[in-house]
C-alpha cells in the first residue's frame, strides 16, 4: 500500500462517521478523500475488502454494543467448556517474556535494540526488536512522526538503538501481508512493565481479532473486577501497539474511545478486523456446508 493511501482512507472514514445519518454518496466520500469516485472506490475496497457504506456499519455504537455482547458470549463459552482461558479458542501465536526485576532496574543497559520504519495498512509504523523479541511497536502520527522513537528511547534510556530497516522489514510484513488461510508465524514479545501492567497486556492477548471487550471485562479477566480505571491506565501504556490489541478495548456504552495512536486509527483497525472476522466466519460456514457428511 502506498503510504498516502491510509491517509486518504482515514479522511473518508472520518467523513463517513461524522455524516453517517446523512448517508453520504460515494462522490462526497471521494471528495473528502481527495480522489475521483472511481479511484476512491477501488482504493477503499482494496484496503478494507468491503465498500465504504458496508464499512460504516462497523463504526456505530449500536454495532459496537452488539459486538461486546457476542465477545462476552465467547468468553462464557470458553469458561463453561472448562478451558483455562479464552485464548484456547483460537491460535494464540504471541508469547511474552517479561524483564526480570534486575533487568528492569538497568533501564536497558547492555541491550541492543534494532528499529525500523515501514508502511502498514494503518500508516507508517515503527518496530523495535531485541534478540529476545519485539519490545516496541508504534504507529507514527502524521503531525509528529518523531515522537514514537522518542517515546521508545524514554522507555529504554540506556539501551543502544540502531536503525536497520532490512532486519525489521520481514517482521512487519508478517503482521499485515498474510494470505488468506495462512497461519502467521509465532512472535515473541520482550516487555518492560509492572506486574499489573503485564497481567493486563497478557489478558489483551486473549481477545480474538474481530472481538471487543470493555475495560470492566478486562478487569474481570485479570481478577480485579473493580479495577477498571487501573486497567485503563495499563491499556494506555501498552508499548506494543496492534500486537497487544489494546484497540479491542472499548467503553461499556459502545463508544470506541481514545487510542494512543489516534482515535480514528483505532476505528480503522477495528473495522478492518471486523471485516476479516466476518470473512472467516463465512468461509467456515461455506466449508461446513460443502463438506460431505461423515454420518
Amino acid at each position: 500500500m502506498n503510504p498516502s493511501d491510509y491517509t486518504r482512507v482515514e479522511k473518508a472514514i472520518r467523513y463517513l462517521a461524522d455524516h453517517y445519518p446523512e448517508k453520504p454518496s460515494l462522490e462526497r466520500l471521494a471528495q473528502a478523500a481527495g480522489l475521483s469516485a472511481f479511484h476512491f472506490q477501488r482504493l477503499f475496497k482494496r484496503w478494507a475488502g468491503v465498500s465504504p457504506k458496508q464499512f460504516a456499519q462497523f463504526l456505530t455504537a449500536q454495532a459496537a454494543k452488539q459486538k461486546l455482547l457476542e465477545s462476552r458470549n465467547l468468553l462464557d463459552a470458553a469458561y463453561d467448556s472448562g478451558l483455562s482461558s479464552p485464548g484456547r479458542l483460537h491460535d494464540l501465536l504471541v508469547s511474552v517474556e517479561a524483564m526480570s526485576p534486575g533487568e528492569y532496574k538497568k533501564r536497558g543497559k547492555g541491550l541492543v535494540i534494532l528499529y525500523g520504519i515501514h508502511p502498514s495498512p494503518f500508516g507508517p509504523c515503527l518496530i523495535a526488536l531485541t534478540d529476545r523479541g519485539i519490545c516496541g511497536f508504534s504507529f507514527l502520527p502524521a503531525e509528529k512522526p518523531g515522537i514514537a522513537l522518542k517515546e521508545m528511547r524514554k522507555r529504554w534510556p540506556k539501551a543502544d538503538f540502531k536503525r536497520d530497516d532490512s532486519k525489521t522489514r520481514k517482521t512487519v510484513q508478517s503482521l499485515f501481508a498474510l494470505k488468506k488461510g495462512r497461519t502467521p508465524p509465532p512472535l515473541r514479545l520482550f516487555l518492560k512493565g509492572t506486574p499489573f501492567q503485564l497481567k493486563v497486556w497478557e489478558a489483551l492477548l486473549r481477545i480474538p481479532a474481530g472481538a471487543v471487550l470493555s475495560y470492566q471485562d478486562v478487569a474481570g479477566l485479570v481478577g480485579k473486577p473493580k479495577a477498571s480505571r487501573a486497567v485503563g491506565s495499563a491499556v494506555a501504556r501498552n508499548p506494543v501497539g496492534y500486537l497487544i490489541p489494546c484497540h479491542r478495548v472499548i467503553r461499556e456504552t459502545g463508544v470506541l474511545g481514545e487510542y494512543h495512536w489516534g482515535a480514528w486509527r483505532k476505528k480503522a483497525i477495528l473495522g478492518w478486523e471486523a471485516v476479516r472476522a466476518q470473512e472467516r466466519i463465512s468461509m467456515k460456514s461455506e466449508r461446513e456446508f460443502t463438506s460431505p457428511s461423515t454420518s
